[in-house]
């Protein structure tokens, strides 16, 4: 199942083909995609360079960690997220490595990451849904993350499923046209809420 975005104006196909979809295929993902994925992840640009990003994953092959990791989800995300055949945390370094002072942009700097590894995943056929939905302290309890680290958010990754396989209301979801803000509504000049004359076509 594919939803492309209804876009405006051109883009990558890539970029218009992800999306986060909830029904999730039982196929395992390869070892050597994840390692792409994740190489991916590697060259995200950070601030300094720091790449303050980790990732916790677990995969079926491993029942016990997967039951693991899988609990420290809110129960709504466990519903749907339990039949993806990896899930993974991203942990931010919240400080910078040289001074020790505060990074601003940690949690940026992950996201930017996670963006590549769902480029990368959309490229090898694969799909991806990040969930705000965790429980951080636990997270850092089961995994002995240290002061100064923080868990960002889950991720539900393989192949993509049918969605027939969702209860109702979320197959309805999955089902649901795709929606954006118009880019008027989040690009100005001059002043706040003012839209770009490039974005109204007022400028040249």
């Amino acid at each position: 199942m594919e939803k492309l975005a209804e876009i405006q104006y051109p883009i990558h196909d890539l970029l218009r083909r992800r999306w986060s979809p909830r029904a999730f295929s039982s196929r395992p993902v390869e070892p050597d995609k994840l390692r792409s994925l994740w190489e991916a992840a590697r060259w995200a640009p950070s601030s300094y360079n720091e790449q303050p990003w980790s990732f916790i994953v677990a995969t079926k092959d491993d029942e016990a960690e997967y039951a693991r990791l899988l609990s420290c989800l809110v129960e709504g995300n466990i519903q749907w997220a339990q039949h993806a055949p990896v899930l993974m945390v991203s942990v931010a370094r919240l400080s910078f490595e040289e001074d020790g002072k505060p990074n601003r942009h940690a949690f940026h700097d992950v996201g930017q990451a996670v963006s590549n590894l769902i480029v990368q995943a959309t490229a090898l056929g694969l799909v991806v849904h990040q969930m705000a939905g965790i429980f951080p302290d636990k997270i850092r309890e089961l995994y002995g993350i240290p002061e100064g680290y923080e868990a960002v958010a889950g991720i539900a990754l393989g192949y993509p499923g049918d969605p027939e396989i969702l209860p109702e209301r979320l197959r309805q979801r999955e089902l649901a046209p795709r929606s954006r803000k118009p880019i008027r509504d989040f690009v100005f000049a001059g002043r706040w809420g003012r839209p770009s004359p490039i974005v109204t076509g007022d400028g040249s």
